[in-house]
C-alpha cells in the first residue's frame, strides 16, 4: 500500500488534501509527532491484534496503552499482537505506515478507542513511514469505516 493509494481512497470523502508527507520518518509515535509538530498523544496509532482466525485494528491515542483487562472484557480473548508479516497480510500496510484506510475487503475490523476523544483532530499514518493525515474524529470514524468506539486503553498517569 502506498500514500497514493490512501489519497485515492480518501478522495471519496474529500479528505485527500489532508495528507501530509515528510522528509523524515514518522514510523513511530515520537517520530510522527516530531515530523507533524504535535504532541505524541495526538498521533492516532493503529494497533493490530489476532482474534481466532481473523484480526482487528484498534486506533488509539499515541500515549495510550492497551489495558489487558478491558481488552479481554471487550473481545473475550487475550490481546495478541500480529506479527510483521500478518500486519501486511491483513492491512496491506507495513509497520510504520499502518493506517485504518483502504483495508482489504476481507481484512480486519477497525475500532476507535475513546482515548482519541480528548482531541479535535488526530493524525493517523497515511500508508507509509513518512506520512500522516490530519482528521477530525468524525472524519476518522467515516474514513476508517469503524465498527464502533470502544474503551480498551489506559492513559499515562
Amino acid at each position: 500500500m502506498s500514500v497514493e493509494n490512501v489519497k485515492n481512497y480518501l478522495k471519496q470523502y474529500g479528505l485527500e488534501g489532508k495528507v501530509k508527507e515528510f522528509e523524515t520518518s514518522s514510523a513511530t509515535v515520537e517520530l510522527a509527532a516530531q515530523a507533524a509538530g504535535v504532541i505524541p498523544a495526538r498521533i492516532a496509532k493503529s494497533l493490530t491484534f489476532k482474534i481466532e482466525d481473523s484480526a482487528i485494528m484498534v486506533v488509539a491515542a499515541g500515549d495510550a496503552k492497551i489495558d489487558n483487562h478491558k481488552y479481554k472484557e471487550e473481545f473475550h480473548t487475550k490481546a495478541k499482537m500480529l506479527t510483521a508479516e500478518e500486519v501486511i497480510a491483513y492491512t496491506g500496510h507495513a509497520i510504520g505506515g499502518v493506517c485504518p484506510f483502504n483495508l482489504p475487503q476481507d481484512g480486519i475490523k477497525v475500532y476507535l478507542d475513546v482515548s482519541l476523544k480528548r482531541f479535535d483532530t488526530v493524525l493517523p499514518a497515511a500508508g507509509s513511514d513518512s506520512s500522516c493525515v490530519v482528521l477530525t474524529l468524525e472524519e476518522l470514524e467515516k474514513a476508517s469505516k469503524c465498527e464502533k468506539w470502544i474503551d480498551v486503553c489506559k492513559l499515562p498517569e
